[in-house]
């Protein structure tokens, strides 16, 4: 099963940034990047309700799936977006990045504001095969919330099924040489598709550019990672721009990838 997937963190909308970068006029610099860009599937960070709604809107082959962080649609999404001719949400859930993942709106670890995850188990018609897709956004501020979601995290897909590959992609906040993507891959399941690639694309920028740097500022915070048999044929930093308008504060990365299941 071949799958074209995508992290972009999206900014939230808001009153402070300046022009170009509000949400109403990158809105179709977005849209055009995602149009050219093709994902199947894709993960979104920080947009809000409205925003989620306006994506879908300008992208009518995806639905989506997601939940506000605050519960209903409050607050930041971690939406995941799919071709709706192509695959079927044959179950989805949610959890908080808390000592009690269950409970909306939940905190723990020194962070100010909800983190969570958004996951769905697919069905792709196309081949009649079936994966996980996990969508997230990592806090800011906290070491030990960064390093405490990676473990939850890890713990969680555990309750999936083993014979499905997973995608899990978000904004972790922090660079590959720290404790949460060790957690995740050198001590969990997980391979970071940009490490794996047959073809790397981009991999020398950073994925924060800040609306201002054209590099990416020093760290890749943004990542695909997999879990199961799963071949990474490229993954790709898209540094987009037009006419020197950046469509979001961070870059969106890309992968093709190969899934194989033995469902």
């Amino acid at each position: 099963m071949n799958l074209r997937v995508m992290t972009y963190n999206l900014r939230y909308e808001n009153t402070i940034d300046p022009s170009p970068h509000t949400w109403d006029e990158r809105r179709p610099t977005v849209r055009q990047l995602i149009r050219m860009e093709q994902p199947d599937i894709f993960g979104t960070q920080e947009a809000l309700y409205q925003q989620v709604a306006e994506v879908a809107d300008d992208l009518p082959n995806y639905e989506w799936i997601g939940l506000g962080r605050e519960g209903g649609s409050k607050g930041e999404f971690m939406a995941i977006y799919y071709k709706k001719n192509r695959f079927t949400p044959l179950e989805y859930d949610h959890f908080w990045l808390s000592d009690t993942p269950e409970v909306i709106g939940s905190k723990s670890w020194g962070n100010t504001i909800p983190r969570m995850v958004t996951w769905v188990k697919f069905l792709d018609t196309k081949t009649d095969k079936q994966f996980y897709f996990v969508n997230t956004h990592f806090d800011h501020r906290s070491v030990e919330a960064r390093e405490k979601s990676a473990s939850l995290i890890v713990e969680k897909i555990k309750a999936f099924d083993p014979a499905l590959p997973v995608v899990l992609t978000g904004d972790f906040n922090t660079a590959p040489d720290t404790r949460p993507h060790q957690i995740l891959t050198d001590e969990g399941p997980f391979v970071d598709t940009m490490e794996s690639a047959e073809q790397k694309i981009n991999d020398h920028l950073g994925t924060f550019n800040g609306f201002r740097d054209p590099t990416g500022g020093k760290n890749r915070i943004d990542w695909i990672l997999t879990k199961g048999n799963v071949i990474t044929h490229s993954t790709e930093i898209i540094d987009y721009q037009k006419i020197g308008q950046f469509p979001s504060d961070h870059y969106p990365v890309i992968s093709n990838l190969t899934l194989g299941t033995s469902k």
